[in-house]
């Protein structure tokens, strides 16, 4: 896919690793990594009064940071290339990054990322489901959390509406950013016999290497 020239380069944003999903919550010190695009090519070399590659903190002119040097080209490619940038402590809260980018014609675009910091201190859990839902062969949970890069013990407990309890999954996973997908359920109870079609409920608890924890409870529909 490459860009219109007439409208600037194809941005594609996303913090900690390309699982991000904007709108969702992010550790205190993410990585912003931004994929650009443009049939003509991408200027780094900021030619050009205020054509640097740019990303903006909650619209704040004085809260920004010159992304040129950390762009790197895709092998073979001068039409296509990743920035990794660290970036610095954010507060904890709703914040916005607004990225701009110029190709080599002077045609500009820009993309904007909503998120939300959460305190390093505390251990969050959030956006929890399961997809497909409903499902009839198996089912993936995922969920977000602010332990990127940690290892995260993690329990899925499937029970009947009467709170019996059919299936108990227990993993330990470690994801590059904030979103997991990692745990899988096939719809089978613990003697491996199939589940019968209905509404269930699933408690969904995490705990950290500090033994901190976290739980959310939602509903699954199988059929």
């Amino acid at each position: 896919m490459t860009g219109n020239d007439n409208e600037g380069p194809i941005i594609k944003a996303y913090l900690n690793d390309e699982k991000f999903v904007n709108g969702g919550i992010t550790n205190q010190n993410p990585i912003l990594i931004v994929k650009l695009n443009d049939s003509s090519g991408i200027n780094t070399a900021g030619n050009g009064i205020g054509h640097d590659i740019v990303a903006t903190l909650d619209n704040d002119k004085r809260k920004f940071f010159v992304l040129n040097d950390y762009y790197e080209n895709d092998l073979n490619s001068y039409q296509q290339g990743v920035i990794h940038f660290q970036l610095p402590t954010i507060e904890p809260g709703n914040h916005t990054l607004q990225i701009k980018a110029w190709d080599i014609l002077n045609n500009s675009n820009e993309y904007v990322i909503e998120f939300t910091v959460v305190k390093d201190e505390d251990l969050v859990l959030n956006h929890v489901l399961n997809y497909p839902n409903p499902f009839t062969t198996k089912t993936q949970f995922w969920f977000e959390h602010n332990r990127p890069g940690q290892n995260l013990d993690v329990r899925v407990q499937v029970f009947t509406l009467t709170g019996r309890v059919v299936k108990t999954i227990s993993q330990t996973i470690n994801t590059a950013g904030n979103r997991s997908s990692d745990i899988e359920w096939n719809g089978r109870d613990e003697y491996g016999d199939k589940v019968g079609r209905g509404v269930y409920l699933y408690k969904l608890d995490i705990i950290d290497l500090a033994n901190k924890k976290a739980q959310k409870i939602e509903k699954l529909v199988i059929f």
